[in-house]
């Protein structure tokens, strides 16, 4: 390596930007069909299943959830989002290629689902079997000059998932021109060796194809900071396989951390003979990772635990296609409640998320697989797993590896193998597969069956042992355990709907009721898993724990527990927060304990409940501050401390005693409270018993008017960027109507169009796609999409029972 004098470091850098020939395009604009005979214009990425309409007959599984301990066979109408996703799909495009003399072309998918064969002017390009896994083509033997047509054809087949996978062209698709020789993104591997506030060093490395050290070949690496300078740089010569291996110090860094999400820009560029060839960008952050027994889990050297989430990687209402707003939204309400990592759950990433991750500070557990050569439905993963699991682990660490955000690999969640040798001995091949691409990060995998895992060595192969629930074996397994620590990788499974609330209260495993609905006081869950008490006390108390990934962040379309037999209801009941992604109350139990920087002051239920005069409707509080005092109409309910004394020192059993009891640690409850109209206050006190905050809530009156609250009024003139305006009733004093369940009619006019819509309701088969639905406790989300063009958007927003109306307007400025 040769270090380069600032002078000449600029000059190389502006170069590298101004000469390089690489080229990427978007490819966004396709036609579409199911049947090959009827096209329609859509813009990819695209689900092509999410308008549905909503049916049972839609992918109808028969099955035993053996995950659940189910023994028999029922109907599961729900169980992969009874939306029409199975059968074939058919999308075309064109392409203009100019001079192809000394250019590569390759065709680039981040996911395709599924099965996409590709053609290229009616000639097969290639096929890939795994509806997540990204994967390039080179096109180049089946292109001329002019125009070309790209066409893609995909195969859902039935009882292929647990949950829904969405359909099409879901993620996006590039076409990426180069130079014959040319440096392979996948190929380069930037990472940090060390670091700390003083200096760091970064480790850099590819492998030129075609190029070798006696052709007179280099790479140049150059670091920019967030304003475009460059703070370093450095050159290498190729080695005769083509390879490159290039050392760059940096002084004064800026940490990459949930925290400080600071990223540099890395120029790449590929020299012959000082001639520039080809050229790149990327982005890193520059922090370590480290896991000891010690320890545990450091970052920057700093100690800390995973505050993490599970996702499934359907967008609600938007179904599987992806969008960048939709991803951004998800990670700031999980920042806001203290969340610092996700679980791509249960299948590899795209790099949109990753990229948002990146930039806004999330940790990343990227997964891979939900089955191995067992399968868990019919059609599953594990048709495939022989023949292409090396290929698609591999694309997941080589897409993904340098990613900041990126801190552990996943491959798999709750095995059936995982008893068996043959499970052992596929898991350390698989880590293996991880490690030759990246040593840098640890692998791990959700394991269920925690006794035959340890009894088989297969919980022993894995660098983390990741247990999915079974808190209470915890303490038995950490004895067995060589590395000396465990990770929560999928905990809690708490069930409830947003604002809906039954009586009498009762902490229990959830169990089907007549409305479809779980109560919202989030005291039930399933028979496999907790509340979230359970993990905050392991998590806390023992300290071998590095942290926890919690099922589910958001609520995703399929797997309706416990509702797998009841019909209508499409989609789960685990999420902190709801389809449409409104918080349920859970939201702020978690925050409460997760956000460390600011207080957290919730209140629930409501306090409209006409007909429950003098009926007992206990209420309880959520919150960081030590002790409150609750108030019906100026009238003291008395004052509640948090009951500190509570341990989680012996094994977490999950009963409804126990549940009752260690939530008094958590959660301030008042059991007796007997409602009356009016108005309900807390006061919460701090550690010296001060008044610190306050909250109330009031019995709402009729209908007077519509609240429209939007995320974002300024939109960017993209075509894609999103806003989502969360749509209520209030009475004359401003007052939500939390029961409401009036018909909205939605009206988009301007720079924008109506996108979708949802209210959070399981059971409704109300479409996304059409401007109308039926108000859930109170609430829906309308989300509309700003055009290409500058301008202002007029959201109308009506409900013509209560003869009610109001506007908002969002404005769409440039890029």
């Amino acid at each position: 390596m040769k270090p380069i004098t600032l002078c000449g470091l600029l000059l190389l850098s502006s170069i590298s930007l101004q000469a390089q020939t690489r080229h990427e395009q978007s490819l966004n604009t396709w036609q579409f069909s199911r049947d090959s005979l009827h096209w329609q214009t859509v813009s990819v990425p695209h689900d092509w299943a999410i308008s549905g309409p909503f049916d049972k007959k839609w992918d109808l599984q028969v099955v035993a959830i053996v995950q659940n301990g189910e023994k028999e066979k029922t109907e599961k109408s729900g169980r992969s989002g009874a939306l029409p996703w199975i059968g074939e799909g058919y999308y075309a495009t064109s392409l203009n290629v100019g001079d192809m003399s000394g250019q590569r072309y390759t065709l680039e998918f981040d996911g395709a689902m599924a099965e996409p064969t590709v053609y290229v002017n009616g000639h097969k390009a290639g096929f890939w079997a795994y509806g997540y896994s990204p994967f390039r083509l080179d096109i180049t033997p089946f292109l001329h000059p002019g125009s070309n047509t790209l066409a893609v054809s995909l195969r859902n087949q039935p009882e292929s998932s647990r949950w829904y996978p969405g359909a099409g062209l879901y993620r996006p698709v590039k076409l990426v021109t180069m130079p014959v020789v040319s440096i392979d993104p996948w190929a380069t591997f930037l990472r940090t060796e060390k670091a700390d506030s003083a200096s760091a060093t970064l480790a850099f490395d590819t492998q030129v194809k075609g190029a070798t050290g006696q052709e007179g070949w280099a790479v140049e690496v150059s670091l920019l900071n967030p304003k475009g300078w460059v703070e370093q740089a450095a050159h290498a010569s190729l080695d005769q396989e083509g390879r490159v291996h290039i050392s760059l110090p940096v002084a004064n860094p800026r940490l990459w951390s949930p925290e400080t999400p600071h990223l540099y820009r890395v120029a790449v560029t590929l020299y012959q003979n000082g001639s520039v060839v080809d050229a790149f960008h990327m982005n890193t952050g520059i922090r370590t990772i480290a896991y000891s027994k010690e320890r545990g889990f450091e970052l920057n050297g700093q100690a800390r635990k995973f505050k993490g989430v599970c996702l499934h990687h359907d967008l609600g209402p938007l179904g599987a296609a992806l969008n960048k707003a939709a991803l951004i939204r998800q990670v700031k309400a999980l920042k806001d409640m203290g969340a610092d990592a996700i679980r791509t759950s249960h299948n590899l990433p795209s790099q949109m998320q990753m990229e948002v991750y990146d930039s806004l500070g999330m940790m990343v557990m990227a997964e891979s697989f939900d089955m191995w050569r067992y399968p868990k439905c019919k059609n599953g993963y594990a048709q495939y797993f022989d023949e292409w699991s090396e290929r698609d682990l591999t694309h997941l660490v080589l897409s993904n590896r340098n990613h900041p955000s990126l801190v552990m690999y996943s491959i798999g969640n709750e095995i059936p193998e995982q008893g068996s040798r043959e499970g052992r001995d596929i898991a350390g091949r698989l880590q293996d597969i991880c490690h030759r691409y990246d040593s840098t990060r640890p692998v791990t995998q959700g394991m269920d069956r925690v006794d035959a895992a340890l009894k088989s060595g297969f919980a022993q192969v894995m660098d983390i042992a990741g247990f999915n629930y079974r808190v209470h074996k915890y303490d038995g397994a950490i004895s067995q355990l060589p590395k000396g620590f465990l990770l929560g990788s999928e905990t809690a499974s708490t069930v409830s709907s947003r604002g809906v609330y039954k009586f009498p209260v009762r902490f229990k495993v959830a169990s089907e009721e007549a409305d479809g609905q779980v109560n919202g006081y989030d005291t039930e869950w399933c028979s496999w898993s907790n509340l979230p008490e359970v993990d905050f006390m392991a998590m806390e108390d023992k300290s071998y724990t590095i942290g926890q990934f919690v099922w589910t962040g958001y609520d995703y379309l399929g797997e309706p527990t416990p509702y797998d037999n009841y019909w209508p209801s499409r989609s789960s009941y685990f999420g902190i927060l709801d389809l449409a992604g409104l918080p349920k109350d859970r939201y702020y139990l978690y925050r409460s304990v997760w956000n460390t920087q600011e207080h957290t002051l919730h209140l629930l239920p409501h306090w409209t409940w006409p007909g429950r005069e003098r009926q007992v409707t206990p209420v309880f509080v959520y919150t960081d501050y030590p002790e409150a005092e609750l108030f019906v109409n100026g009238k003291s309910q008395g004052r509640r401390q948090k009951d500190k004394t509570l341990r989680g020192d012996g094994p977490l059993v999950s009963t409804p005693e126990l549940a009752a009891e260690r939530a008094k640690r958590y959660r301030l409850m008042w059991n007796d409270v007997k409602y009356e109209p009016g108005e309900l206050r807390v006061v919460a006190y701090d550690a010296s018993g001060r008044p610190a905050a306050e909250q109330t809530v009031r019995t709402a009156g009729r209908a007077a008017a519509i609240k429209l609250k939007a995320d974002r009024s300024t939109l960017h003139a993209d075509g894609a960027d999103l806003s989502y305006i969360t749509v209520s009733l209030v009475d004359k004093n401003g007052t939500e109507l939390p029961t409401a369940t009036d018909y909205i009619e939605v009206e988009v006019r301007g720079a924008g169009t109506f996108k979708a819509i949802c209210n959070g309701d399981a059971t409704s088969v109300e479409v996304f796609t059409e401007p109308h639905m039926h108000l859930f406790s109170g609430k829906l989300v309308v989300t509309v999409q700003a055009g290409n063009a500058i301008g202002d958007i007029d959201v109308v927003v009506k409900d013509k029972k209560a003869k009610l109306q109001n506007t908002i307007k969002l404005k769409v400025a440039g890029k």
